[in-house]
């Protein structure tokens, strides 16, 4: 039925909403710009971008947010405000996770954020962080007849990795604190510089701090019940990125690719293996996670091991169209 048509049978015909979403985590801070429409189940980009602002800094070892690396922020913040204000977002939402829970002048975070945007910033706590990024992640899996539910949706993060379990909504989450950022200034970090290639003994003090991080989480979340298990944020799609061998980075291949678990561990042992100068080389390689990304991808071979998953799910859409969806 035309749109005429149903107004003139009396039915409300609903126009999609144009809304802003902002993430903010440890490593990065992204936006979205996006038509949402409920009505259809569609969501459409306007504009998509992500930042390296490294917000967490040091958090890990002195519990607060730097100087510096607030100002990185509220740079990227007063960019993102001027993309916003050009498409007319009718509503904004503003999400901070893992670094700014953690920091004892979180307040000088959000006064900056609320002067540049407009906006409270919503800092929000590992269990509705895990649920934005679970409806993000798998609003356009449904109905898939090759993927078997629960899904598992693991969102690793630079500060946390959440762990959600559900098919149709959440049955169990939990965020625990193992996150590329977190992990390499906790083992890898000495004096400022980033061990290249990290010895043994620090990629097996990473290990541990991973596997007590997930027996935490499989006290709330039955990690093994998993049937696919799909993984979200930076770390999870350069490891894609690297195993399907691409020339550059490329969201349309990457979204939805099925990566078995030992291209995973190859890649993931290639780069503890790698300087670097051999990392940064990557085609696929944002600079802003040359020097965590080896903690990253460990962080997904570990819960691949740690489920018997035989594949990782790639998945392009988390947190970002949560908040969307939500705004909507």
């Amino acid at each position: 039925m035309t749109g005429t048509r149903a107004a003139a049978a009396g039915q409300a015909v609903s126009a999609p909403t144009r809304v802003a979403a902002v993430d903010c985590g440890t490593n990065s801070i992204r936006l979205l710009v996006a038509d949402v429409d409920p009505a259809t189940g569609t969501l459409t980009d306007l504009d998509r971008r992500m930042t390296i602002v490294r917000l967490g800094q040091g958090v890990d070892r002195t519990g607060r947010l730097a100087p510096e690396a607030l100002e990185r922020t509220f740079a990227a913040c007063r960019e993102y405000a001027e993309v916003i204000r050009s498409l007319g977002a009718a509503r904004v939402g503003f999400v901070a996770t893992s670094a700014t829970r953690d920091a004892e002048n979180r307040e000088e975070f959000t006064r900056g954020v609320r002067e540049i945007l407009g906006v409270e910033p919503q800092v929000i706590t590992g269990d509705r962080e895990a649920a934005l990024s679970f409806t993000g992640a798998t609003r356009d899996l449904a109905g898939r007849a090759d993927l078997d539910t629960p899904y598992l949706v693991v969102d690793i993060g630079g500060g946390s990795t959440e762990c959600v379990l559900g098919d149709a909504g959440v049955r169990a989450a939990r965020s625990v604190d193992i996150g590329c950022v977190r992990l390499t200034e906790r083992h890898l970090t000495r004096d400022g510089e980033v061990a290249d290639p990290p010895p043994p003994e620090r990629i097996a003090a990473i290990r541990a701090d991973i596997a007590a991080a997930l027996d935490l989480a499989e006290e709330t979340v039955p990690l093994r019940e998993a049937r696919t298990l799909v993984g979200l944020a930076g770390s999870v799609t350069t490891v894609a990125g690297i195993a399907l061998g691409l020339p550059e980075y490329d969201p349309r291949a990457i979204h939805h690719a099925r990566i078995p678990v030992a291209r995973v561990r190859e890649v993931t042992e290639r780069l503890l293996r790698s300087t670097h100068a051999e990392r940064a080389a990557l085609p696929v390689m944002h600079p802003g996670r040359v020097d965590v990304i080896a903690a990253g991808a460990l962080v997904l071979l570990s819960i691949m091991e740690r489920t018997g998953a035989a594949e990782v799910v790639v998945s392009e859409h988390d947190i970002l169209d949560g908040i969307a969806w939500s705004l909507a």
